[in-house]
Parts: C-alpha cells; structure tokens; sequence
C-alpha cells in the first residue's frame, strides 16, 4: 500500500486488540517519544519495595486435579532448581562409618558419618530399638536451629520453667527435646537417624558462621576460578546451603534405606524450625517419603529467616503452604506456635484441607496451634507420635506417652575420635566441595549437548527446564495486554507512536516507541538495547541507519525502556545494580528467592511485546528481533521462552558472558547462567529460529551449533564479523534477506 490509514496506524500502535475502541476515541498532541511528564515514572509494579522472607504468601488451591498436576510439576522444578538439584547431581558412594554404640535399657545409639558429595559430610547419630530384627520404619530427624543442636541440652533454670508451663515432663529427658523425639520413636520400633544440619555439631567442613551466619561478601572468594559460597559464582552454579542441605538429606535417606533391619515402604521425616523447613524440602522433592511433620514452620507468614533456608527462586510466586500441598496425597501434619506460625490454623491450614480433600485424603493433613514459644516440646511431640503411629503403622498402643531416659553426653554423641579424625575445615575444603559440584554440574551439560532430534528433546527438556524456572514467565496469553497511546507524531517518511503497553495480570507498563513505515508490508522489527527505546534515533531525531533500512523496508520498528531502562531511569537511577530488600545481609537469596533477577524481569517485558504481535488482530506474518549488547541476551531468553513466535532474530552479544560476573549486586547477575551453559547454553534454545550472531567471532559456541545442527538447521545460525557502528545496518540487511 502506498499509505497507511489511521484506523491501522491506531490498532498498530495498540499492538492489543482489546484496547481498540478507546484508542479511537482519542485526541492526542504531537509527541517527543517520551510516555511521562518530566519526573514521573512508570505505573509499574514492580517499582514497589520488593517482597521479602517477611512477606504475606497465601496459597488458594487448584479446582482441579488436572490444573494441579501442572501447577505442581513446576514448583517441584523450581524448588529443583533453586537447589541446584536440576538435574540431580550423581549419587557418589557414601561410604558410611558406623561405630562407638551405646547401649540403653530399650534402644542403641551409634555414631554415624559418610561423604555425600566428596568432600560434603553427613555427620549424626542412628537410634535403634532393641528386639528381635523385626524390619522397622525409618525416621529422619534434621534438628533445626538450637544451638549445639545434636548437643543440645536446656540449663537447669530453663528445664524448670518449661515443666511449669507444660512443655515438658521430665526434669532429665526434658532437658534434650532434640534427643527425646529420637529415643521415644525407637522405643515405638523405629530406626531414627537425626543427623547434623551444615555447620552444627560434628559437621563443621562448611562452618555454622559461613551457612548461618553469612553477612559479607569476601571479595577474595568471589573471583571466577576462585569462589565460595554465596558468592556470584556460587550463585551462578546454583551452589548454595540450602541446596547443599537438601542434598545431605536426601543422601541421608540413601543411606537409610541400605541398613538391613528397615521397612524402605515406611518412611517418615521430622524437624522443627530449620529442621521444618528441611522436612518438606525432603518430603516434596523424594517421593520415598511417607509421611511428613515439620514443626513450627509451616505458614503464610515468615518463611524461614537464615541463609540455610533462602536461595534463588525458591519462593517466587510461592510459598511453605503450596509446598506442604505438594506432599500430596501423602500425609503431612505440622504445628504452630506463638511465632510467626501463630495464625496457621485460619491462614493456610484450612486450604491445605480443601486440597487433601478434593484429592480424595482429607484425613492425610492435620495442624494444631500451641500456646508456647517456639519450640518442639513434649505436646508437639505427642502430635507427631500419633501421626506417625497411624501413618507409619506402627501398632503402638495408645494413648501413647513418653517415659525418661537418661541422655547421652557429648562425648557419648560425637562421631569424631580415636580412630575417626575430624575432617578439615575452613577455605580449601569449601572450594574442594563447590568444586567438585561444579565440575560435575558442567560435565552433566556436556553430556546434554544435542547430537541429533532426540537429545536436543532432552537437552530442551533439562536444559530449557532450567532456563523455564530463571526466566519465570512463558509468553502472555492472548487478551492479556492493554495499550494507551499518549503521543502521535509526523516525522515525514514514517509516523510515531508512543504508547505504554500494559499488562493487567502484573501490573507491569513498558514505555514504548512505534515507527510505522508508509507502506506498512505486515511484518514488525522489535529493535532492543541497553538505551531503551531511544537508541531508535540517532541525535539528529532520525532513525538510525538499522532502523530506517527497515522502515524502508516496510516493517514497523519498535523499541521499548525494558525494566529500569530509559524513562524508568529517573530520580538518579542507574541501573547499576539490581535492587535488593531491605536486609543487610549481602545474600542474593534474600532477594532472588522472592523476586525475578533484573535480567529475567526484562526478559518479561520483551515476551509481552511479542504477545501483542503475536496476538495482533488482522495478523503479522513476520516478526523480526534485533537484540544489542546485553538487550541480545534479554531477547535470546524471550526466544527461548516463546518457541516459534519470532521469524528471525538478529544478535549482537559482544562475546559477553556471565562467568566474568565478580560483584554481587552486578545488574546482570542471575543465579543458574552458569548451571545451564552460559551464553552458548542460551542461544541453543533459539533452535531453529533464523539466528545471525555478531560479537561473537573466535568464541566457543559449541552448544549452540550443536543444538543447531541436531535441529537440521545448522545453516539457519549465522556468525556474522560486523562490528562497531555497522552491527545496526548488518543486521537489518540479514533481516530483509
């Protein structure tokens, strides 16, 4: 056509055909391409504080049993994930040690210890009844956070004021509510492993002040082929302490499983506080469990304060609550206290009930709140024995009660001594064992590379599983934009448009600039860059020369302030770093476990871009991406994101990759890059959409190649030598070729 007329200049310019009718209403000034008067910013929600461990994190359940088998696939992948347990790292040998038994009236206690990982130790002690080797359930019992936890043991002053308020019974038992639950259990007929959390008692190769107590970045341990724990690199690999918790106590189940006298179809897990968080980690992510009760932790409220409770996306868009409801159909009863657990039986127990119900179990979930502070004291324990005893089959007659029992002493505890030297501790054995993650995590990748139709499947699968959950957002769906136009103007040869494209499921709003050729040919060029939507123009006011090949063309250009981009930067933004909650803490965890990184909020605003071209009413029949600097990365993502959505894409990445990353708050760091293959890991994903990479001559691109070539597109992927100012233009003409 030889022109365009204005009802398709307005519905371009809307890019949603809800917000058609009120477009057309309009009367609106020329415009600069700017959205907002001077000062204002955005109307964007994620411009709010961000939410942290302190938040408020409801759960509504599904209304069908189809609707959650999707819904819980992918939590389960995300908890996955932010473990670093996507894909599961290789179960090495254990190698366990068993020695130094004591012997009780009724019950055994023997010394435990075994690699998990080489160099990660689980350290704890195996309670046994005596009898007659009848095959007996299994319960693990992570203690939680009390200080000398496996050692634990009240004060005189302190047992007397729990047995005046009812918390306990015993003046000698009571004293040690962490052994207590373990020798009741095995006087039940159960085997109990209660087993050392990273840095307590005789697990100290990782020290109790690096996982509970970190603070600070050490600059020393954060550089990229010398890094430790919570450092960027760390993150990166998706190496942190809850993961690595996580993991023992999965091993710890391993091993449980081998002893001889055990029935491996009764399996029940047990912790308080900490100790609660690690008992529905376990039970959601190994199905062996049977039955689980985690003690004062289960809430809507805080969700677990210490940096062994908190990593990246763990809780993004979810919460304790919706991990109880993943133990489903299994059974899971929890306590509450006077904490931040106080309002579980009217906030969060009543849904997990609505959810065990319509899966056919209503009698598989229970919870009680008790007057007490926080705690796992003898009423909480005589919960749990009654579920366990139901759940577990374990026979006991009831009404079950505790008896005395003389506690076993530190010296009588510790797994180190003659003839079993404690391990070594401090900075080497923390980079012995995230190395030794690490190099398995990148053997585990490369073993994933396609090699033909097949294995590029499953390197979707694994691969672009873990790319799913960084990212966090597919493509919106159809209808789920709205657009207002706030500036029109006449440049000549093209017309402008200045709209805010809006997303009403988020709260989300991208400034956005439109170039509408005069002979609009039906096809939409998304032009991105680390200036926003500026960069569409050079200073002269015209388009720069990329952008008018393809006006000229006949496509329409769009460019956009991605998130704390362009008009989001004001009032001495930056950009320079992502922003953190308000914790002094120098974790990412505290951030990231409740907030998408910076790089995947982009990532977010771009898939909503294309979901307006996807979805625009008379049809686009190309869309084009033009991706510069790290805005190329952003728009790999959305790529990979939006399969098929997008005809061709041109990048220029400058060679960048995230393994250069050293300084934490690094507005591009995002935890798992490096878990999933970097920058090549990323642009395979792009398979086999039409890609032309500049920046990127003399690089490894093995996977992507790889993914290319087993997707029988390996003459689709371009390496183009364009630099400096020609990129633009280069890219343009690959577009239109």
């Amino acid at each position: 056509m030889s022109s365009i007329d204005r009802r398709s200049v307005l519905k371009m310019g809307a890019l949603a055909a809800a917000a058609w009718p009120a477009l057309q209403a309009q009367r609106l000034q020329a415009a600069a391409p700017t959205a907002y008067a001077s000062g204002a910013l955005p109307n964007d929600r994620r411009l709010s504080p961000r939410k942290d461990y302190n938040g408020y994190f409801p759960w509504t359940p599904p209304e069908s049993w189809e609707e959650w088998q999707v819904r819980a696939e992918y939590v389960r992948r995300q908890m996955q994930v932010a473990c670093g347990l996507w894909p599961m790292p290789e179960r090495t040998p254990l190698n366990a040690t068993i020695h130094g038994k004591v012997e009780r009236d009724d019950f055994t206690v023997e010394r435990v210890y075994f690699e998990s990982h080489p160099g990660l130790l689980v350290t704890g002690s195996l309670y046994r009844p005596k009898g007659d080797g009848t095959k007996r359930p299994i319960v693990l019992c992570p203690h939680g956070h009390w200080m000398n936890a496996r050692f634990y043991s009240h004060d005189a002053a302190k047992i007397k004021q729990e047995i005046e308020l009812g918390a306990e019974i015993f003046e000698q038992g009571g004293r040690t509510h962490i052994q207590a639950r373990c020798v009741h259990l095995a006087r039940m007929g159960c085997a109990v492993f209660l087993y050392d959390m990273l840095g307590y008692s005789d697990n100290t190769p990782l020290s109790y002040q690096l996982i509970h107590g970190f603070a600070k970045q050490r600059p020393e341990m954060s550089q990229p082929d010398h890094w430790g724990l919570f450092s960027p690199q760390s993150e990166m690999w998706l190496l942190n302490a809850l993961g690595l918790q996580t993991w023992n106590s999965m091993r710890a189940l391993d091993w449980m499983v081998t002893l001889p006298d055990v029935d491996t179809t009764r399996i029940g897990v047990t912790g308080a506080s900490g100790g609660g968080t690690q008992t529905f980690m376990l039970a959601c992510l190994d199905d062996r469990v049977t039955a689980a009760f985690p003690a004062v932790m289960v809430s809507t409220s805080m969700q677990g304060g210490c940096t062994c409770e908190n990593t990246s996306y763990l809780r993004v868009n979810t919460g304790n609550i919706e991990f109880a409801a993943l133990v489903a159909p299994r059974p899971i009863a929890m306590t509450a206290a006077k904490d931040w657990t106080v309002e579980l039986e009217t906030k969060g127990l009543p849904e997990l009930k609505t959810h065990f119900a319509r899966m056919g179990v209503p009698d598989n979930v229970d919870g009680k709140f008790f007057p007490f502070e926080h705690n796992y004291n003898h009423p909480s324990r005589m919960m749990m024995y009654d579920w366990f005893n139901m759940h577990l089959k374990l026979g006991a007659a009831e009404p079950i009660q505790e008896k005395d029992y003389a506690p076993l002493s530190q010296e009588e505890l510790t797994v180190w001594g003659d003839g079993h030297p404690a391990p070594a501790t401090g900075d080497e054995a923390e980079l012995k064992i995230l190395r030794s993650f690490a190099d398995e995590f990148q053997q585990q990748f490369n073993g994933l590379i396609p090699r033909d139709a097949d294995s590029l499947a499953e390197y979707r699968r694994v691969i672009g599983g873990g790319w799913d959950i960084l990212i966090g957002r597919k493509l919106p769906r159809n209808g789920a934009l709205t657009t207002e136009r706030v500036g029109e103007s006449d440049a000549g040869d093209h017309q402008r448009i200045v709209a805010l494209v809006r997303t009403t499921e988020y709260g989300e709003e991208i400034p956005t600039l439109l170039l509408l050729p005069r002979n609009w040919n039906g096809s939409v060029a998304f032009w991105f860059s680390d200036g926003g939507k500026a960069d569409l123009l050079g200073s002269d006011d015209k388009p720069v020369p990329g952008v008018a090949k393809l006006l000229s063309a006949g496509s329409v250009v769009v460019g956009a302030d991605l998130f704390r981009q362009g008009e989001f930067l004001k009032n001495g933004d930056t950009a320079s770093e992502w922003t953190k909650v308000a914790n002094p803490r120098e974790f990412v965890g505290y951030t990231f476990g409740f907030n998408h990184p910076l790089f995947s909020q982009r990532t977010h605003d771009i898939l909503t871009l294309l979901s307006g071209a996807k979805y625009y009413p008379t049809g686009i029949a190309t869309i084009y991406v033009v991706g510069q600097g790290h805005a190329s990365l952003y728009a790999a993502a959305a790529i990979a994101q939006a399969p098929g959505v997008v005809t061709k894409a041109a990048l220029s990445t400058d060679g960048y990759r995230f393994a250069r990353i050293t300084e934490w708050r690094d507005p591009m760091l995002l935890p798992g890059a490096l878990r999933y293959g970097d920058v090549p890991g990323l642009l395979a994903l792009a398979a086999p959409t039409p890609l032309w990479l500049a920046g990127e001559e003399g690089t490894q691109l093995d996977a992507t190649t790889a993914a290319y070539k087993a997707a029988s597109a390996a003459g689709k992927l371009v390496r183009a030598s364009a630099t400096g100012n020609t990129i633009g233009t280069a890219a343009a003409d690959w577009l239109l070729g």
